[in-house]
């Protein structure tokens, strides 16, 4: 049997150490207004109760976790749909589910309640520990078999935790012990392109103790899509993007706290999630007979295009590609009513922000968050077209 215990720093907690941490979040006096929030039909002390019912990370994940993201669902959704759950082969192993990834929680927190519905085990979380702000979030991030990735450090620091993440990434599939979901870049897509950074794939190949064919094949990956039709953080998004074109951008205290429940609260409209196909063999193969920076960019390529065919467009994404060229390219996707009420959607968001910042360029920039999917996959489609 393999041991983790090289890990403990970075890993989710095991179920005893789950139970004790949420025996510390039951007393806290901060979980009764979060009770009230989520359930608010409930008596203050419902979250309270449950917690004390916990045995085991299962336990917390099903009787807290799911009734609190449906509880999202329910209440800030439209609609919410899935697909390609049948990508997810459970007889071939553990996996990693590489995804897009556009708001903090909610991401990874959806795609576990899919898998939950439809029998397959949850998968450990890998999370930046600048959100871990305080105990109280640890011992919840924790105990949700959330993985922690070290950020903020020098590059020494950075290699050899990156070391670490990797190979616990890979013993963690490779022995059974769960599969895992990691966002495909650091930190959430801000602009609207979906992109993997080559580096992510460098530090998943950092483990392999075999070929660059082995080393990748292993590891099972499943590129996942989940997109939003209203954006989560849309106009905190566009302001970030906006100061950082004159300075460095630095977060304000509080600020990835605010971001995440400004991503639970705000209105999302519909919601889709798509599981894509696996990576072939066939694609890693042909990736290993590259030259070495080349062959990540094959591996890239594989999860882009996968994230940019599952993502799912909604009237907001044509839209607001609409408004920026200006020609009504699809005009057939929406109508008149929807189109003003999204610009006055945006102009009400755009007036949230301090008043000094560029109102035009603030504008192209949210408008360019929602039309950039459309962007890629007319891009896809036309290198598809010209290899014909």
């Amino acid at each position: 049997m393999i041991d983790f215990s090289k890990f403990e720093s970075i890993s989710p907690y095991s179920d005893a150490e789950a139970v004790e941490a949420l025996g510390k979040v039951a007393e806290n006096p901060v979980l009764a207004g979060v009770s009230r929030y989520f359930f608010p039909d409930k008596e203050p002390d419902f979250l309270k109760q449950l917690l004390k019912q916990v045995k085991s990370i299962d336990d917390f994940q099903i009787l807290v976790m799911s009734k609190v993201v449906e509880w999202v669902l329910k209440n800030t959704a439209h609609n919410f749909s899935y697909d390609g759950v049948a990508n997810i082969d459970v007889t071939k192993g553990k996996f990693l589910a590489l995804s897009n990834h556009r708001d903090i929680i909610l991401d990874p927190a959806i795609t576990q309640l899919v898998l939950y519905r439809n029998n397959i085990p949850m998968t450990e979380i890998a999370v930046g520990d600048n959100l871990i702000t305080n105990p109280f979030i640890e011992y919840l991030i924790r105990s949700n078999r959330m993985i922690k990735v070290v950020r903020g450090i020098s590059a020494r620091e950075l290699y050899l935790s990156s070391q670490i993440l990797s190979e616990y990434i890979r013993l963690s599939i490779t022995s059974g012990k769960s599969s895992i979901w990691l966002a495909q870049r650091q930190g959430r897509t801000k602009d609207g392109f979906d992109t993997t950074e080559q580096g992510l794939l460098k530090m998943l190949d950092m483990s392999g103790t075999s070929d660059f064919l082995a080393n990748f094949r292993e590891l099972n990956i499943i590129p996942m899509s989940i997109s939003y039709e209203y954006e989560p953080c849309d106009v905190l998004k566009a302001r970030e993007i906006l100061i950082s074109r004159t300075q460095k951008y630095v977060k304000a205290d509080g600020e990835d706290l605010n971001s995440i429940l400004t991503g639970i609260k705000q209105q999302k409209g519909n919601i889709h999630l798509n599981i894509g196909a696996p990576l072939t063999e066939e694609e890693i193969e042909a990736a290993s007979l590259c030259d070495k920076n080349d062959r990540y960019q094959l591996i890239r390529h594989a999860v882009d295009i996968r994230v940019i065919e599952g993502y799912k467009l909604w009237k907001t994404n044509y839209i607001a590609y609409d408004i920026i060229g200006g020609e009504g390219k699809y005009a057939g996707q929406y109508t008149e009513e929807e189109y003003a009420a999204f610009v006055e959607y945006m102009e009400k968001q755009l007036s949230t922000v301090e008043p000094e910042l560029d109102r035009n360029e603030l504008r192209q920039i949210f408008l360019g968050i929602y039309a950039n999917p459309i962007v890629s996959k007319e891009k896809l489609k036309a290198e598809r077209e010209s290899a014909e």
